[in-house]
């Protein structure tokens, strides 16, 4: 059974995401420990709250976040997670993020529509990765987030409309560091489909 990591720094809905994951047919640990870390076969980085506040705590496991990614082996971060992997954020003032994946963190614009982004939107896959084997192109997930993530169409996997077009996931260069804005356990049967590949791919 693969053993997964959530990785507990303080700020995140941990036990959707825990029970998500035993639903795909892990064996999940939320910790913090360093070598709890490194030794998983795959790492979850959860996040709800502020940026600012995320990095803070995170600090402590920042160089074990590191060194597991260099290890080749796969992670996920989830809404601020996937936030907390770019290069910088402007939520708070700017801050440095964990610079796993080059680009930003913006604001959505000043318009007509709702921030936070909250509730069902639909994706668009621009390019193809095992996390995403099975889901449908126009597949409807579950968002809520006031800022969002601006990169490269290198590094963007999906994309979404909300006022401005946004990466809904992201990856690293070397394809082993993912990214979802949206929460995966919380978008039903699709969500839980895409925890499964995660599961398969670590």
């Amino acid at each position: 059974m693969k053993k997964i990591v959530i990785i507990d720094y303080g700020l995140g809905n941990l036990r959707s995401v825990q029970k998500g994951l035993e639903h795909a047919g892990a064996s999940v640990l939320i910790s913090s420990d360093p070598e709890e870390i490194k030794s998983a076969d795959g790492v979850i980085l959860p996040g709800v709250g502020a940026f600012r506040d995320a990095m803070k705590n995170v600090e402590k496991v920042r160089d074990t976040i590191d060194e597991y990614v260099a290890s080749g082996k796969p992670m996920l971060g989830i809404c601020l997670g996937q936030q907390m992997m770019m290069s910088t954020s402007e939520e708070g003032g700017l801050t440095e993020g964990l610079d796993l994946v080059r680009g930003k963190v913006l604001r959505f614009p000043h318009s007509d529509l709702k921030v936070p982004h909250m509730g069902w939107n639909s994706i668009k896959i621009t390019q193809h990765h095992p996390l995403f084997e099975g889901i449908p192109d126009g597949s409807f997930v579950y968002f809520v987030h006031s800022y969002y993530v601006d990169t490269g169409e290198k590094n963007t996997l999906i994309s979404c409309q909300y006022g401005t077009d946004f990466a809904a996931a992201v990856v690293n260069d070397a394809g082993n560091v993912i990214g979802t804005q949206f929460h995966p356990e919380k978008s039903g049967d699709v969500g839980l489909k895409m925890l499964k590949n995660f599961v398969a791919m670590c």
